[in-house]
């Protein structure tokens, strides 16, 4: 049984192309043993091949952990805790077409990583990818002493034995939003906070899902673009400036021999089943992928966006173009079985689910760069 990843948007295609030419012209113009561990090296140098197109395949061998064993879930995440009834979403393996991906070792990654920080830099969704592969090594080692901490906008966690240590800096937008005389301004030109990711080994960044939030759960009064303030503005624009604006800062101050630099792509949502051909249903009482070679609802507007700001990077950046895979994972989404969310959460993802095969492409592209 297969589902096979995204092709090219077949829905609404005139006014797919019309926002695509409006935005591009805007754009355009502004194992424990060593076998063990040489098995993993020869599956890591075992070939290239895009990792990202593929397709979803039953694997009896999944999940990766037990939710019920694994200490870093929130609530908002632990879908069997809260009463999700069925298990197949739980089963599905990502299968590249033309090659195979590595299998997640944990001990490898521990012993490759000794001594080194990795930070996750983004919104909730980040949060959803460090919970993931915390749980993910700790299935590896879950009698070692690891240290959890946790402040506004900042955790940590650190794997003693091996000096190892996975922290996660919340930030909505990754440019600044600040708290002035006039309100909460979104600064789209300004990422001061980026003194705080220097330093790291590793760096994964995230960000779309806070630009598309409007009235009561909109974060921001105002946005800043130079010296201009604005109400709003087409949020796609916002979100090119925003991101050239993490672009200048990688260019400047990113020293590729001493950090590496990966970006989680656009996470889809599931509230409007008219993306797959279900226009009465949401993500509410699903319980398999899409199937079909062609998702419906197309390719996000944010992901074109987000291409061109990666073409555009002098430094290197591993992009995970994790969109299309995701999008065919409408059962993945905690719905109504989340701790924190009542109501029906088609946004966020099930732990253990569709962020453990995030981490599985991070973990193939970290060390077969």
């Amino acid at each position: 049984m297969g589902f096979t990843s995204r092709g090219n948007p077949s829905f609404f295609f005139f006014f797919f192309f019309l926002c695509l030419s409006t935005v591009s012209a805007y754009i355009n113009n502004n194992t424990s043993s060593n076998n063990g561990e040489e098995v993993v090296r020869r599956e890591l140098a075992s070939g290239r091949c895009n990792w990202f197109r593929g397709n979803w395949v039953y694997d009896v061998k999944y999940p990766l952990y037990d939710p019920y064993k694994c200490p870093f879930i929130d609530p908002q995440f632990n879908c069997k805790k809260y009463g999700r009834p069925d298990n197949a979403y739980l089963k599905y393996r990502w299968q590249p077409s033309s090659c195979s991906l590595p299998r997640f070792n944990g001990l490898y990654f521990l012993r490759r990583m000794r001594g080194k920080k990795i930070m996750f830099v983004g919104d909730s969704l980040s949060t959803n990818m460090w919970q993931s592969l915390s749980c993910l090594i700790h299935a590896w080692v879950p009698n070692t002493r690891y240290t959890l901490l946790r402040q506004k906008g900042l955790a940590s966690l650190t794997f003693e034995e091996y000096g190892v240590t996975l922290m996660l800096y919340r930030t909505q937008f990754l440019v600044d939003l600040n708290v002035e005389k006039v309100g909460r301004v979104l600064k789209l030109n300004s990422i001061k906070q980026g003194n705080m990711w220097r330093g790291m080994d590793v760096l994964i960044f995230n960000s779309w899902h806070w630009w598309t939030h409007t009235e009561h759960i909109q974060p921001w009064d105002y946005m800043e673009d130079g010296n201009r303030l604005y109400k709003d503005m087409n949020r796609l624009i916002a979100f090119y400036k925003g991101m050239t604006t993490w672009a200048r800062w990688v260019n400047a101050y990113v020293d590729p021999s001493k950090t590496k630099v990966f970006f989680n792509g656009v996470s889809p949502t599931h509230y409007e089943g008219k993306d797959w051909g279900e226009p009465m249903n949401s993500c509410r009482s699903q319980t398999q992928p899409f199937y079909g070679r062609r998702y419906p609802g197309g390719t996000p507007m944010a992901w074109v966006v987000l291409n061109k700001v990666m073409r555009r990077l002098r430094k290197p950046v591993h992009w995970l173009d994790i969109t299309g895979l995701s999008q065919l994972r409408k059962d993945a989404h905690p719905s109504a079985f989340s701790g924190n969310h009542p109501g029906n959460d088609c946004s966020h993802w099930c732990l253990p689910g569709l962020p453990d095969t995030w981490n599985v492409l991070f973990y193939s592209t970290l060390f077969s760069s």
